[in-house]
């Protein structure tokens, strides 16, 4: 079967065509096909296009630990330039349907810009969702190793926790990142974390430790929520150039927190799998 590697900004995903393969892999499948040393390696897999009545395609996004993903930024903008790779697609604008919610795509300049209305963000813990009283939840705080943290939270379609701070590091990401993930008496659907430093009016940073994949050299929905979060606090406009480990995705946040994310996909090639999956032997964890 055919698998087609892209990544966007350094974070990649294998898409497979579901003519290649009418049955999706179970979860460990998924794990050991994403593999960075048994497998063929990724931050996920994209099984599409499916058929839709709500959209011109279906999608759904698989990370790396065989969980399924509501939504996915670069996740999509790698899906619509493998619909134009493909052929499928052109400059019109289209629409995909996601687990969290359906987007609006269009293709700029051959494929080298892509943008995608990926949604509106809601800061309120039922939306999230966070677990306690019903409420947004902004500047509020959680202990880790002794060490005081504030967050706000946000949901895009996926649930993120965001950390604003003045110097966020990969180091630090890697530590709280898989703590903040999997504290689900407080995000009982796991969360993605974002580290946020607010650079000027126009421009940010982020670290991000990814839901399911761990630290992640860029991500879509992440800078969608960490945008949205800066603007919340009054600390950015409405045009955000996010700078990630991978490079940068520039974000529009209107003032009903819209987003509007715009950014490369590359490929980076085509792969021929061998029947089956790897071996029952692999070592995962």
């Amino acid at each position: 079967m055919q698998f087609h590697k892209y990544h966007a900004l350094g974070n990649d995903y294998l898409v497979l065509d579901p003519s290649d393969c009418p049955t999706l892999f179970s979860p460990l499948e998924i794990e050991k096909i994403c593999h960075r040393h048994f497998g063929l390696g990724s931050d996920g897999i994209l099984y599409g296009p499916l058929p839709t009545n709500e959209a011109d395609f279906g999608l759904q996004i698989w990370n790396p630990d065989g969980s399924e993903a509501e939504k996915s930024g670069n996740g999509l903008r790698i899906f619509c330039r493998y619909l134009l790779d493909q052929g499928r697609v052109g400059v019109a604008p289209f629409t995909i349907m996601t687990l969290g919610g359906k987007v609006t795509c269009q293709i700029h300049d051959g494929g080298e810009s892509i943008e995608v209305e990926i949604g509106t963000v809601s800061f309120h813990s039922d939306d999230i969702p966070v677990l306690g009283d019903s409420r947004e939840v902004l500047n509020e705080s959680v202990e880790i190793d002794g060490e005081t943290y504030h967050y706000y939270a946000a949901t895009i379609g996926n649930p993120h926790v965001v950390l604003p701070m003045d110097n966020p590091t990969a180091e630090l990401a890697c530590k709280i990142g898989p703590v903040l993930e999997k504290m689900t008496d407080r995000f009982p659907n796991r969360t993605n974390v974002q580290l946020l430093q607010i650079i000027d009016r126009n421009t940010i940073r982020i670290e991000i430790w990814e839901r399911g994949a761990g630290y992640t050299l860029a991500s879509g929905s992440s800078s969608s929520a960490a945008a949205a979060v800066a603007r919340k606090m009054g600390g950015c406009d409405e045009s955000i150039l996010v700078k990630c480990p991978g490079g940068d995705i520039a974000i529009t946040v209107d003032d009903a927190f819209a987003v509007t994310m715009t950014g490369p996909a590359t490929r980076v090639g085509g792969f021929e799998m061998d029947a089956g999956v790897p071996s029952q032997d692999v070592p995962l964890g």
